[in-house]
């Protein structure tokens, strides 16, 4: 799908905003509001707008210990990636999982109450036929970026048109 500068600038403004109402966004990329609504539902209908949510700020209801994790399996096939990945799947503290190249298979991001409520886990994943290797645990001390919001349209612009 081809985006313009009007469609960049939509994806923009609804990263940041996605309560932004109809008019609002029209005036904001200088459009009318028809053509404006048509655009951002031609962008949800591609997939390129998956949703909108509400940003959570998780620590203003309950403290949360973030512990990053580096996993490596036994074994490195189809069945052992997909049973780690249904088991990160299924677990409720795990709140980010990636698979890297490079020595490590996954990194993954655990939320616990406590570091003991970690270990637990850790120790039952351990227990289990998940078919863990070996795992390094990363103790966060300080989140010095955390991830970004909004699209930059200029890097948008860059890659998409």
């Amino acid at each position: 799908m081809k985006l313009d500068r009007y469609d960049l600038k939509i994806l923009s403004i609804l990263s940041r905003d996605g309560r932004i109402t109809k008019s609002r966004l029209a005036e904001a990329i200088n459009l009318s509001v028809s053509p404006c609504w048509e655009r951002v539902r031609r962008l949800e209908k591609a997939g390129i707008i998956e949703g909108y949510c509400a940003r959570i700020n998780a620590s203003a209801l309950v403290r949360r210990t973030p512990v990053w994790v580096q996993i490596e399996l036994k074994a490195h096939n189809a069945e052992s990636f997909q049973r780690f990945e249904s088991l990160v799947h299924a677990t409720d503290a795990v709140t980010e999982c990636v698979a890297v190249g490079g020595g490590v298979d996954y990194l993954i991001k655990v939320e616990s109450e406590t570091i003991d409520a970690y270990q637990r886990l850790i120790d039952d994943w351990l227990t289990s036929d998940v078919g863990i290797e070996r795992y390094f645990t990363y103790i966060v001390t300080k989140t010095v970026k955390a991830p970004r919001e909004g699209v930059d349209i200029d890097e948008l612009a860059n890659g998409a048109l």
